[in-house]
This record gives C-alpha cells, structure tokens and sequence, in this order.
C-alpha cells in the first residue's frame, strides 16, 4: 500500500477533530481549548491540502479536505461568536467548587466570570469536520493499493489512533489553564486509545503486513531491523497506555502531569506503530 503524506495530515487532522468532539461534547472544557485544537488541526489539514495538491494528487481526498477545512472554520466562528453563554458545564462545576470552599471556609467567593447570555454553541457543529474527512480517508485508502477493504480500514482506524492519543497529550496540558477540570475527559480518551490499539496493530499484522515482514517474505531492505522495531512501538505504546491509566488512579493533580508526560512518549511510539509499517509495506 502506497504511503502519501497527504493521507497521514488527514488522517491526523480527521481524528484530531472527532475527538476534539468527544471532549467537548461533555460541556466541562472551557471554549480556549476548542479554539487551540481546531487552528491545529486546520493547520494540519491545510498542509494536507498543500501536499496532495503538488504531489499525488487524489481529488476525492483533496475535495473533502477542503470541506473538512470550510466546516471546521465554520465551527471556530460560530465558537468565537457564541463565547459569551459560555460552557454550561463548566459554569456548573466552578459554582459547585465555589459553594464547597465557602461551606469549609465561609468565604463567600466573588463570581469570576460575567453570567452567561445567548446560546452555547453546539459541541455537534465539531462532528461535521471528522464527517467530512472521513470520506476523504476513504478516497485515500481506495487509491493506495493493496486490498481495497484493507486499506480503507487501516487508513481510517490509524485516523482514529493518531487522533486519539494526540489529543490526550494535548488535553492533559490543558489542565494547566483549567486545573478544576475532571479526569474523566482524560481517562476517556485514554480508554480510547487502549481500545483502538488492537485494532490498529491486528490490521496492520494482517497479510500483506508485518507478519511477513517478520518471516522474510516482505524486505524491509535492513534485515528485519524495522520489523523488530515495529512490534516494539506497538508493544510500548499499549503498556504505555496502562501505565497512563494507572497514574491517573492517583488522586495527587501532579498525576496528570505524569499522565502528560506518559502521553508524550506514546505519540512517538504511537506514530512509529502506524507509520513505519506504512513505509515497509509501500516498499513491499
């Protein structure tokens, strides 16, 4: 199967934004951390466009890249004008805090923000994007050869596997700017990364995969070297994970510190999981 940048910056930027969605459908984060991942991943896109667009040029992924592009802005803008009603969710949870302290304390707390007015934009307009993109993956997947089935699956699970761990490592430095923030945002993301890992890796051993990279029937042109390395990312990543999951059980906030830092390490073996057996097998 070939190996097209364009296709990883979408992959990259689709799954970005589903999970983007899956965070903010919870209503808790503060509307900063849409705005920081959405001028991510439209960056990502945007570079996606501009690789495919100069070289390998498969127009139904380029042609949903650009709607990808269009809705995500769209999303942005409409986050942007309805920032004054605020987050429900976070409102609820600072009011809470508020309340709690002056019970313990009986030290009346000032509101810190201005009451929210008009109506909280929908965390549903962040769905469009990922729709969108999809479409775009399964163009990319169809035009990489090898079975047809195959590629599309590994391209849109891979999607959903960047995207996840990438935004749990970015979700974990917004606790910086946002410390009274649930765990529970985190370790969803987490538990979703260790679910998609077995489908990504168990696609990717499928034949023609990494297993006949191990048996020599697929050169990987440095004996076997990048084989080893392979299963090794993959198998890092997934302990990687449980260490994450462990580390956010602790109830001291420089757990999700740790749990950042963890995730750090986890996109690179994440990223080595996805695209060196991208790279042996489009040599294959």
């Amino acid at each position: 199967m070939d190996l097209q940048a364009a296709t990883v910056l979408l992959q990259w930027a689709t799954g970005g934004l589903f999970f983007l969605w899956v965070t903010t459908r919870r209503r808790e984060v503060g509307l900063g951390y849409g705005w920081l991942m959405r001028v991510v991943y439209l960056s990502i896109a945007a570079g996606s466009l501009a690789v495919g667009l100069r070289y390998g040029t498969v127009w139904g992924r380029e042609g949903a890249t650009i709607g990808l592009i269009i809705v995500t802005l769209y999303s942005l803008v409409q986050s942007v004008v309805r920032r004054r009603a605020g987050v429900s969710g976070h409102r609820a949870e600072h009011d809470r805090r508020s309340e709690r302290v002056a019970a313990m304390t009986g030290i009346e707390r000032g509101e810190r923000t201005a009451p929210a007015t008009g109506t909280e934009f929908d965390p549903r307009l962040d769905l469009l994007g990922p729709a969108i993109g999809l479409v775009g993956l399964v163009a990319a997947g169809l035009a990489a050869g090898g079975p047809a089935w195959l590629a599309v699956a590994r391209t849109v699970v891979g999607a959903a596997f960047l995207g996840a761990v990438s935004d749990a490592m970015l979700l974990g430095h917004w606790y910086l700017v946002q410390p009274g923030l649930k765990r529970a945002a985190l370790v969803e993301l987490v538990r979703w990364l260790g679910w998609i890992w077995p489908v990504e890796v168990g696609l990717l051993l499928l034949p023609p995969g990494m297993v006949s990279v191990w048996n020599g029937t697929i050169d990987d042109s440095y004996g076997g070297i990048l084989g080893w390395f392979w299963g090794a990312s993959a198998l890092t990543t997934v302990v990687l994970v449980f260490v994450t999951r462990a580390a956010l059980r602790e109830r001291y906030y420089s757990a999700v510190m740790a749990a950042t830092g963890l995730l750090y390490l986890a996109i690179l073996t994440a990223f080595g999981t996805d695209l060196v057996a991208r790279a042996v097998l489009s040599g294959a």
